[in-house]
C-alpha cells in the first residue's frame, strides 16, 4: 500500500468513528508509535483518536496493558493471545471504544523463534475481537509500515461490516 493509499485509510477510519461517536486507541510494538502517526496525520483526528502506548518492552506490555505474564510465558509477545490482550488492555486503560495492537518481528534477526516479518495484529471493540497473523517481506521499515496498513485495514474492515456493507479486500495484506 503507498503512502497515499494508507493516509486515505487512515483517514476513512477516522471518519467512520467520528460519525459513530467512537473512539481508537492504539497499543504498538514493532510498529513503535508509527500506527498512532499515521493517525495523528490525519487534520482533525482528536474526534476519534485518543492516544497510544508503545509497549516495545514485555514488562511494558505487562504492567501498562495488563497483559497476563503467563500469557506471555505461556504463548510469548509475537502471539495472537498477546495481540489480543494488548489490543483489549489498551482499550480499556484509555476508555476507547476500540483498541488496535500490533505486536511482531521487524528484524533483523528472529525473536522467540518466530521468522522476521511474523505479525500479529488485534482489534478489539464492544463485544468482539478480530485478529489477523501477516507473513511480510521486507526490511523493517517496510515490515512496520505494512504491519500499521493491516492494521487499519482489518478496523476499516470491522467498521465496514457493522454498517452492513462487506469491506474489500486490500491487496497484499496477508
Amino acid at each position: 500500500m503507498t503512502t497515499q493509499a494508507g493516509q486515505a485509510l487512515a483517514r476513512r477510519v477516522l471518519e467512520s468513528l467520528a460519525q459513530r461517536a467512537e473512539t481508537v486507541a492504539t497499543a504498538e510494538s514493532l510498529t513503535g508509535g508509527l500506527l498512532s502517526a499515521r493517525f495523528t496525520d490525519v487534520p482533525g483526528a482528536s474526534r476519534s483518536f485518543v492516544g497510544g502506548v508503545v509497549s516495545y518492552a514485555t514488562r511494558i506490555k505487562v504492567s501498562v496493558l495488563d497483559v497476563p505474564a503467563d500469557l506471555v510465558a505461556r504463548h510469548g509477545v509475537i502471539s495472537e493471545q498477546c495481540a489480543t490482550a494488548m489490543a483489549r488492555g489498551v482499550r480499556t486503560r484509555l476508555d476507547a471504544t476500540w483498541g488496535v495492537a500490533t505486536t511482531g518481528v521487524a528484524g533483523p534477526e528472529r525473536q522467540e523463534g518466530r521468522s522476521v516479518g511474523t505479525v500479529w495484529v488485534a482489534i478489539a471493540g464492544p463485544g468482539q475481537v478480530e485478529t489477523r497473523e501477516l507473513a511480510l517481506d521486507g526490511d523493517r521499515r517496510t515490515i512496520r509500515r505494512a504491519s500499521c496498513d493491516a492494521a487499519l485495514s482489518l478496523l476499516d474492515g470491522v467498521l465496514t461490516r457493522e454498517h452492513g456493507i462487506l469491506p474489500r479486500e486490500e491487496p497484499g495484506l496477508g
